[in-house]
């Protein structure tokens, strides 16, 4: 098919639109019946291409019931695609229903949606489960000619990913000949995207379509006006010259990494807003309702500038967007694509996207991100095997519809990308386990979910254990969260709640953009007014963390180990690896550069291993339970996205003997049953697993209570089956991502034979920014004026002479020395930072509740 029939021709006519090659690929592949991956740039028309053939074939063969089922790993992005496809549908004539499912839907519509489907139904993973649980799902699926799938790279590889993937191989039970189409701007692993879209979990079986047009994003590194950060990767010392350019720009997004971010980013970019603009803050802690009134207001044009997180990542078509400005480091090209892909939303129009670095080290990886985008590569790891966890989930949902025999199931659930090679054993325990919760919990009547007849068919024991799957479905298992609400107004969001227990009755914090304090904890909120003088504290988030993707990595060692490389770098940059050159030498491209230097009384190390903060963090509990085994006295570490630093009473002098491939070995084993991660582990498994419930009703738990829960019964398997499924998915799970133990394996292979050790009288310019960041960041005010007299200091020491170094640094005036950084001495990285002042005057605040 090479040209569209009416009406669809006259209404691309009207708009002065040609349908592009890939769309009309994507309409050859439905003619044939084929599943598909559409791979193409943001803004090339991906959502219409993967719902055209639905609406051609409806308007030829009009007909009630379920014909396609879009889905979406977020909410609003379901909504805005029903929107903006309601305006085509109405404008040609079309005589059909569009409609979303989502856990926001009303109890009247979702009544009705059984008993009469639309024709289109756009949902969620989550919404998609439930409705497959239900008994009458055959009759609700049971027409289905199509599933779409979105940003279906931001699903593959996750557990709402392996949620969908076994929901999908469901679906073709019940419909057969249903085809799949997924959509993605960004796919670093085609063949293995194309497999997880297959209904039979092999690539062969579905078309690949790409579309390699468009205009190349128009990327820039804007750096702070007079001195560049040597530390800290909050970026706040950029926020003037990321104001200035707001007022350059209809709209702007302000892309951070993290929620703590966002709030500092909010709160200095409010205290600059003498123009009155509309400014926005927007990320997952905030309420639903905040959130939707910044995101309308965005869609109305009533915004100059939103700041977010993640929380906007995807898909959302604001055409009128015209600058995404990213705040501190991508940490990966295909982030950075994405965020990119905001701005204009036209696939011929080139995207403008200003990189502000916070640190130096950061303006590598942003030139590295940069010439990885214009190299055309793409990041990412390909699709991990599927969690028991969902899989346990997934059975109980199943038995809910209707009873079912475990060699039917085994053979569903092997068709799911996800659990192609899925065993025997490991399918068998886990429906064991739903049944009964396995040999240690078998005497306890409240686990017991699931009986099988004289025939051998799985059945779910009753209507209550039915209700209770349904209030717990999904896997999103957020970390125990606490209400924030003003006193005798309205909630503003949540907050983690250790974050609440270390705040006394009269603190200070920054949340929702607001300056707050603390009065008091209730039975279902922490009560705050609006806040006082003192310093306020920003609540971080565990969710927060983004992790360096490795092929990122790889270049920034490439720039940094060749000097031909600096030319694309500022001069401050390049000064800065001339020192380092001069005192010490430079991190190779595949070896491990090691530094030892005495410093304040101890004994530094510092390696630049480029592996990611929650890499380097796992491999400083590695090293330093063996530097306490070789008689070292470690006194603490610390780890950032490039290097890892550890501090010790003894000098270290045999460095290759902390890097052998053994290090995760028995250290790894002895840690790992220590440590409380494998706690929270198996608290985030079992509860997705349905051992531990979210929501019962009449009864929320708090956080504190199911990890109460959670440890009782963690340490009764532990002690009576040990080889309990969960305790298996546990370990697993903190093997492969919790710990990033595979990139920490990868790089001891590659660095044997290859580590170099400088043994210096003194501190690295390199090594700078790692001991300026130790727990703590780059603020205003008196704060950022001891930081940088520590940074004075250390770079006098590791320059020999601040008078020669000083101009490098970029200050006005010389401050004076300040004492070393305090050891850590629970290893624990500190998550508490220290804020600028907010005002809480001014200029409007959308999304204020």
């Amino acid at each position: 098919m090479r040209t569209l029939p009416e009406p669809f021709a006259a209404w691309f006519a009207r708009r002065g639109w040609r349908p592009r090659a890939h769309q009309l690929a994507m309409l050859e592949a439905a003619q044939a019946g084929d599943s598909a991956l559409l791979i193409a740039p943001t803004g090339g028309g991906k959502t219409l291409a993967g719902f055209l053939p639905s609406l051609i074939d409806l308007h030829r063969d009009p007909r009630p019931g379920l014909h396609t089922v879009y889905v979406s790993p977020l909410k609003a992005l379901a909504v805005d695609i029903a929107r903006n496809l309601l305006a085509p549908v109405e404008e040609m004539g079309l005589e059909l229903r569009i409609e979303t499912r989502t856990g926001d839907t009303p109890a009247n519509r979702r009544v009705r949606q059984r008993q009469d489907p639309p024709q289109i139904l756009l949902t969620t993973p989550e919404s998609l489960s439930l409705l497959l649980s239900l008994p009458d799902a055959q009759e609700i699926f049971g027409s289905l000619a199509c599933i779409v799938v979105d940003e279906v790279h931001a699903l593959a590889g996750g557990k709402r990913g392996d949620q969908l993937a076994l929901c999908l191989s469901r679906l073709t039970r019940l419909a057969p000949k249903a085809r799949r189409v997924g959509l993605s701007a960004t796919v670093a692993h085609p063949e293995a995207i194309a497999a997880w879209v297959s209904p039979d979990a092999r690539p062969g079986g579905v078309r690949l379509v790409r579309e390699r047009g468009g205009a190349a994003p128009a990327l820039e590194v804007m750096l702070p006006a007079g001195r560049l950060p040597w530390g800290g990767h909050m970026g706040l010392a950029s926020m003037p010259d990321v104001y200035a350019r707001l007022g350059s720009a209809g709209v702007t997004i302000i892309f951070v990494n993290t929620r703590a971010q966002a709030e500092l980013c909010f709160a200095a970019l409010w205290r600059l807003n003498e123009d009155n603009l509309p400014i926005a803050l927007h990320h997952g802690s905030l309420t639903v309702e905040q959130r939707r009134k910044v995101e309308a207001a965005m869609a109305a044009g009533k915004l100059r500038a939103v700041v977010a997180t993640a929380s906007l990542d995807l898909g959302i078509d604001w055409g009128a967007v015209d600058q995404v400005i990213q705040v501190g480091a991508p940490k990966g090209v295909a982030r950075l694509l994405q965020r990119v892909g905001r701005a204009n939303h036209r696939m011929d129009e080139a995207s403008r996207a200003i990189l502000v670095p916070a640190n130096r080290f950061e303006v590598i990886e942003c030139r590295a991100a940069i010439q990885a985008v214009a190299a055309g590569e793409v990041d990412g790891e390909p699709p991990r095997p599927g969690g028991l966890d969902v899989l346990a989930q997934h059975m109980l949902a199943m038995a809910c519809h209707a009873p079912y025999h475990p060699d039917d199931l085994f053979e569903e659930v092997r068709r799911a990308q996800p659990y192609a090679t899925l065993s025997r054993r490991d399918f068998d325990d886990t429906l064991r386990f739903v049944e009964d919760g396995g040999y240690a919990l078998t005497a306890y009547e409240r686990f017991r979910k699931l009986f099988r007849d004289a025939e051998g068919l799985v059945h779910v024991r009753g209507p209550q254990v039915a209700r209770q799957l349904r209030m717990n479905l999904g896997t999103i298992v957020e970390t125990p969260l606490l209400k924030v609400r003003l006193r005798g107004g309205p909630v503003l969001g949540e907050v983690e709640e250790w974050f609440i227990s270390t705040l006394e009755p009269g603190d200070n914090f920054l949340f929702a953009g607001r300056l707050l304090k603390y009065e008091r904890l209730d039975p279902t909120a922490a009560v705050v007014s609006p806040g006082g003088e003192s310093e306020p504290r920003i609540p971080t988030y565990a969710g927060s963390r983004m992790p360096l993707s490795t092929d990122l990595a790889r270049r920034v060692r490439a720039i940094l180990s060749d000097p031909k490389a600096w030319r694309a770098l500022p001069p401050p940059v390049r000064e800065w690896l001339r020192l380092q050159q001069h005192a010490s030498e430079l991190p190779p491209a595949e070896g491990l550069l090691i530094e030892t230097f005495p410093r304040g009384g101890r004994f530094f190390l510092v390696a630049y291993c480029f592996e990611g903060r929650l890499a380097h963090q796992t491999l400083g509990m590695l090293l330093t339970r063996r530097m306490e085994r070789l008689g070292l006295a470690p006194l603490g570490f610390l780890g950032t996205d490039y290097v890892l630093a550890a501090w010790s009473a003894f000098p270290v002098t045999d460095v290759e003997a902390l890097f052998t491939e053994d290090l995760l070995g028995e250290e790894l084993e002895e840690w790992m049953a220590e440590s409380s991660m494998l706690r929270r582990s198996f608290r985030n498994i079992a509860t997705i697993a349905g051992l531990l419930e979210k929501n019962h009703p009449g009864a929320e738990k708090s956080g504190r209570q199911m990890t109460m829960s959670a440890d009782l019964i963690y340490d009764v398997l532990r002690k009576h089956e040990p080889d309990h499924i969960l305790l298996r998915a546990t370990r697993a799970e903190a093997a492969a991502g919790l710990t990033d133990v595979g990139r920490i394996g990868s790089l001891l292979s590659r660095i044997q034979g290859r580590i170099r050790h400088r043994a210096l009288e003194r501190v690295s310019p390199l090594a700078v920014p790692a001991l300026i960041e130790e727990g703590r960041e780059w603020v205003s005010g008196n704060a950022e004026e001891a930081l940088l007299a520590e940074a004075v200091a250390l770079v006098e020491e590791a320059t020999d002479g601040a008078d020669h170094f000083s101009g490098a640094l970029g200050l006005e005036e010389q401050l004076g020395p300040a004492p070393a950084p305090r050891p850590q001495r629970d290893r624990r990285t500190r998550v508490v930072r220290r804020a600028p002042r907010a005002v809480t005057g001014g200029a409007r605040r959308v999304g204020d509740g």
